[in-house]
Formats: C-alpha cells, structure tokens, sequence
C-alpha cells in the first residue's frame, strides 16, 4: 500500500495518527527519529570555521575569489565543468 500513496498522504495519515495515539506510542515513534531530529536543529561551527568562513567572505567581497552561480557548481560538482 505504501508504494502506491503519495508523500503528502503519508504525511497526513502520520499526523492523524500520532494526534490520537497514547503516549507511549507517541514516545515510542519519537525515539525512532529523535537522534535525526537533534541533529537537524544543531548546526554550530567552531571558532576556526567561522573564522575561515569570514577570511573567504572578505576575499569574495574584494573580488579576490572566484566564485559560481548555482548552475555552475551544479556542472562543477557533476563533472560537467571544470574549475
């Protein structure tokens, strides 16, 4: 059945399941995800890496870097480009 149902159907039957499950069902279906949940809501960088992060920006803004449009790191990255 799953095979045949759309993501948008899962999604609904999902919701509608988990508004009118007992507690420990609902625990329990959390516990299943809670790891991908937690890491979806972290993302920090170190010191060091904002640090990088800010020296690449700055060259960028000075012109310094080279830097690509969306469709081309999508060629670059698809081996359709070359740097």
């Amino acid at each position: 059945m799953l095979k045949t149902m759309t993501t948008a159907a899962i999604r609904k039957k999902l919701m509608t399941y988990i508004a009118d499950a007992d507690d420990k069902k609902v625990k329990g279906l959390y516990l299943l995800v809670e790891d991908e949940i937690s890491n979806n809501e972290k993302f920090n960088l170190s010191a060091a890496h904002i640090k990088i992060v800010e020296e690449e920006k700055e060259k960028h803004v000075k012109g310094k870097s080279k830097s690509y449009s969306w469709p081309e790191a999508k060629e670059i990255i698809r081996g359709k480009r070359k740097l």
